[in-house]
C-alpha cells in the first residue's frame, strides 16, 4: 500500500522516485509546519501575559462571555441552572519553572492550533501528487473544510465545553470536611485545556472522516444509519456527563451539534458512496 502510494506520487510522467526522496520531501513538508509553529509560539510567548489573562484563563473566568450568554439563555428559558455560579479557582504553580514551563506549553500549543491551516495544507501538498484526477475534483476545498471543521470543534470546547467543565469539576466535592479543596496546579489546568480544546477540533472532523472512511470502504451510509440508535444514546450519556445540571436545556445544547456532527457525517457518507457508484458505473460503461 505504501509502495503504491509513492509510485501514484510520481505522477507517472516522471521517473519513479526512490523512496528516501519521499522522505527527504515529507521531512521538508514537516519542517515548514514546524517552522510556522515556531513563529507563531513566539509571537504568543512575546505576548503571554495577555494571552494568559485573556484567552487561557477565559474559561475559569467569571466574566468569560459564555458565563454572560448561558446567564442571558437563562433569563430568556427561565432555567435558572444554566447561568452557572463564577467558578472560584485558587491555581498554583508547586515548581520553580512550572510557569515557565507552562507558558511554552501555552505558546506552542496556541502556535499549532492557529497554524493548523497552514500544517494542513502541506499535508495536502504531499498527498496531493498521489490522487486521480477523479479524486482531485471531489477535494478541492479539502483544506477549507478540514480547517471550518477544526476551529468550529475547538470553539466549542473553548467556549461551551469548557465553562461547563470547569464550572462542575471546581464546585463537585466528595466531602463537606473543611479539609477537601481543589486547588488545581497550573499544568493540571493546562493539560485540560488542551484535551478539551484540541479533542473537540479532532472530534468535529467527524463529517471529514465519514467521507474518507466511505470512500475508501470502511464504512456505509447504512452502517450509519443502522447504529444512529447507539449513538444517539452515548451522545446523550456525553451531554449528560458534561452537563451535570438535570434540566433538558443545558444538556440540549451539547447535544444538539454532537448529533448534527453524526447526522452530517452520515450525509457527506451518502454523497461519497454515490460517488463511487458513478465511478463504477463509468468505468463499466
Amino acid at each position: 500500500m505504501i509502495q503504491r502510494f509513492f509510485k501514484r506520487r510520481s505522477n507517472g510522467s516522471q521517473a519513479e522516485m526512490a523512496f528516501i526522496d519521499h522522505l527527504e520531501e515529507l521531512r521538508w513538508h514537516i519542517l515548514r509546519s514546524l517552522v510556522a509553529i515556531l513563529i507563531l509560539a513566539v509571537v504568543i510567548f512575546y505576548y503571554h501575559g495577555w494571552f494568559f489573562a485573556n484567552v487561557i484563563a477565559g474559561p475559569i473566568n467569571p466574566d468569560f462571555i459564555s458565563y454572560k450568554a448561558f446567564c442571558k439563555l437563562a433569563e430568556w428559558t427561565h432555567v435558572s441552572s444554566l447561568c452557572m455560579d463564577p467558578v472560584v479557582v485558587d491555581m498554583q504553580s508547586t515548581t520553580f519553572g512550572g510557569q515557565f514551563l507552562g507558558t511554552f506549553t501555552i505558546a506552542f500549543i496556541g502556535g499549532f492550533i492557529v497554524a493548523f491551516p497552514y500544517i494542513f495544507w502541506e499535508f495536502w501538498r504531499f498527498v496531493k501528487p498521489a490522487l486521480k484526477e477523479s479524486e482531485l475534483k471531489n477535494t478541492g476545498a479539502a483544506i477549507f473544510w478540514v480547517s471550518l471543521f477544526f476551529f468550529l470543534g475547538a470553539a466549542f470546547g473553548y467556549f461551551v465545553l469548557g465553562p461547563f467543565t470547569f464550572n462542575f469539576l471546581a464546585g463537585f466535592q466528595i466531602s463537606d470536611l473543611p479539609m477537601m479543596t481543589t486547588r488545581p496546579t497550573l499544568n493540571d489546568y493546562l493539560n485540560n485545556l488542551c484535551n478539551i480544546v484540541l479533542g473537540c477540533g479532532l472530534a468535529f472532523e467527524l463529517p471529514i472522516f465519514a467521507y474518507v472512511f466511505t470512500r475508501i470502504g470502511l464504512i456505509t451510509p447504512t452502517f450509519l444509519k443502522e447504529k444512529r440508535r447507539y449513538a444517539i444514546v452515548i451522545i446523550l450519556i456525553v451531554a449528560a456527563f458534561i452537563t451535570p445540571s438535570p434540566d433538558w436545556i443545558s444538556q440540549t445544547l451539547v447535544f444538539i451539534p454532537l448529533m448534527a456532527l453524526y447526522e452530517i457525517g452520515v450525509f457527506v457518507s451518502k454523497r461519497a458512496a454515490r460517488e463511487l457508484e458513478q465511478k463504477d458505473k463509468e468505468l463499466w460503461s
